[in-house]
C-alpha cells in the first residue's frame, strides 16, 4: 500500500486527512476494476455519478455552486486526484473533468451562472468539459481560431475543438474563442455551449493509448446565447489561465498516484522474483532503483503539495509553482513508471499487468495542460521576471 506518511506534512488540516481515509476507502470498493475491454464511455458515466452520489464531486465545484467549500480547494483537489490515480486511471478522470471543464465558471460566473451549470456538476447528473486545444492551438492559446461572431441576440461560432476531454459524453462544455479583431490572447472570450444546440455535433471519437473519451468538436454557425458568456469580451485568456492555475498542479498529482502505485508494483514483484536462487530485491542494482523511485515521488509531492498550499492560502497566481508541480512530477511519474516496468521484465510489457497499463496512463499529462517544454517556458519566464523585478527594487 502506497506510504501515507506525508499526510502528516504541515501542508495538511485533519479535514484533508479524513478526505484521504474517505477516498482510499471508495476507490478500493468502486475503482479497484481494470478492464480496456469494456464500454469506456459507460465506465466514465459511472464513475461520476458514483463520484457524486458520494458527494466527491462537490469539490470541483464552489459552495454557491452546490460544492463543499467557499472557493476551490486545491490540496482537496490535489488529493483526490493522487488517490483516484492510484486505483484507476478513468476515476481521476472523471473526477477531474468536473472541475476543470467547469472550472471558468467557478472562477468568473455570474450566479445566475452558477446555479444554472454548476450544481449538476457537483450532483454527477451533468458532465462537464473544456473545450481549447484545436489542430494547431494546443499549449498555445493564444493561437485559438474558433471565432464567435455577435449576432445581435447573441453569437454565432464557428471553428473546430480537437483532442476534447469527454468529448461526446459531456452534456456541456466551456469553450474558448476569438472574439473580435484583437490580437492574440487580448481577443479571447470563454463561452458555454450545451450539448444539443444546433450547430455544435461531436465530428470524431479519438483513440488514444490509454483509452478515455475523447473527440473532435465542430461549430458550424451554432447559436449561444448572450448569458452564455463567462465574464467580460476579452477576458478568456485570462480565464482559461486562471483555471490551469488551480488544475495545473492537480496533474502533477494524478502522475504521484499512478508513481505511488508503480513503485508498489515494483516492491511486490522484486521481493516475489526469484534470479539465480536470489530475490530481485537483493541485488544493489534494484536497491539503487527502489531508492531513486521512493526519492523523485517524495519530491514531487513536495512540489504538488507546496504549489496547492500557495494556492489555498489566497495567493493570486501560483502560476511559477503549479508549473515546475506539473513538470516534474509528470516527468518523475514517467521515470518511476518506467523503472517499475524493467523490474518486472517481460510482464512489464504485457497488456493487463498494471504496470503496463500504467507506461500508457502516464504519457498523455507530459503533454496536456502545458506540455514539459511550454511548462520550462514558464518557469523560465516568471524566474526571469522575479529576477529583474528584486534587481530594479
Amino acid at each position: 500500500m502506497a506510504d501515507k506518511s506525508y499526510l502528516g506534512w504541515p501542508f495538511f488540516e485533519e479535514r484533508h486527512r479524513a478526505l484521504a481515509a474517505d477516498i482510499e476507502s471508495w476507490a478500493k470498493k468502486y475503482a479497484s476494476h481494470h478492464d480496456e475491454s469494456d464500454d469506456i464511455d459507460a465506465v466514465c458515466r459511472g464513475f461520476v455519478a458514483r463520484l457524486g452520489a458520494a458527494g466527491f464531486l462537490g469539490l470541483t465545484v464552489p459552495k454557491d455552486g452546490g460544492g463543499k467549500y467557499d472557493r476551490l480547494d486545491v490540496r482537496s483537489l490535489a488529493l483526490a486526484r493522487e488517490i483516484l490515480a492510484y486505483h484507476h486511471g478513468l476515476a481521476d478522470f472523471s473526477f477531474v473533468m468536473q472541475g476543470l471543464g467547469s472550472g471558468p465558471i467557478s472562477l468568473f460566473g455570474t450566479p445566475e451562472q452558477k446555479k444554472r451549470w454548476l450544481p449538476g456538476v457537483a450532483e454527477g447528473t451533468r458532465i462537464a468539459a473544456l473545450a481549447m486545444s484545436e489542430p494547431n492551438a494546443g499549449s498555445d492559446v493564444a493561437a485559438v481560431s474558433t471565432v464567435a461572431v455577435p449576432d445581435g441576440q447573441g453569437y454565432r461560432l464557428n471553428g473546430v475543438k480537437t483532442w476534447i476531454s469527454n468529448g461526446g459524453i459531456a452534456d456541456q462544455y466551456t469553450v474558448v474563442a476569438r472574439l473580435g479583431d484583437a490580437p492574440g490572447a487580448k481577443g479571447l472570450a470563454i463561452f458555454v455551449v450545451e450539448a444539443g444546440t444546433p450547430g455544435f455535433s461531436v465530428a470524431e471519437r479519438i483513440d488514444v493509448i490509454a483509452p478515455h473519451p475523447l473527440g473532435k468538436l465542430e461549430f458550424k454557425d451554432c447559436v449561444i446565447p448572450a448569458g452564455n458568456l463567462i465574464g467580460q469580451p476579452g477576458e478568456g485568456f485570462k480565464i482559461a489561465m486562471s483555471n490551469l492555475d488551480v488544475f495545473r498542479s492537480t496533474v502533477g498529482a494524478a502522475a504521484l498516484g499512478f508513481a505511488r502505485r508503480a513503485l508498489d508494483e515494483a516492491l511486490n514483484r522484486v521481493h516475489e522474483r526469484k534470479v539465480f536462487d536470489q530475490k530481485l530485491a537483493d541485488y544493489q542494482l534494484t536497491q539503487a532503483k527502489i531508492a531513486d523511485m521512493a526519492t523523485e515521488i517524495d519530491a514531487s509531492a513536495l512540489l504538488i503539495y507546496r504549489a496547492a498550499w500557495t494556492k489555498d492560502q489566497g495567493a493570486a497566481r501560483v502560476t511559477r509553482e503549479a508549473s515546475m508541480a506539473k513538470m516534474y512530477a509528470t516527468e518523475a511519474a514517467q521515470r518511476v513508471i518506467d523503472a517499475a516496468v524493467q523490474l518486472w521484465g517481460g510482464l512489464g510489457v504485457t497488456r493487463g499487468v498494471m504496470v503496463e497499463s500504467l507506461y500508457r496512463e502516464v504519457r498523455a499529462l507530459r503533454i496536456y495542460e502545458g506540455t514539459t517544454e511550454v511548462n520550462k517556458l514558464v518557469i523560465a519566464g516568471q524566474t526571469y521576471a522575479n529576477w529583474a523585478a528584486e534587481d530594479k527594487a
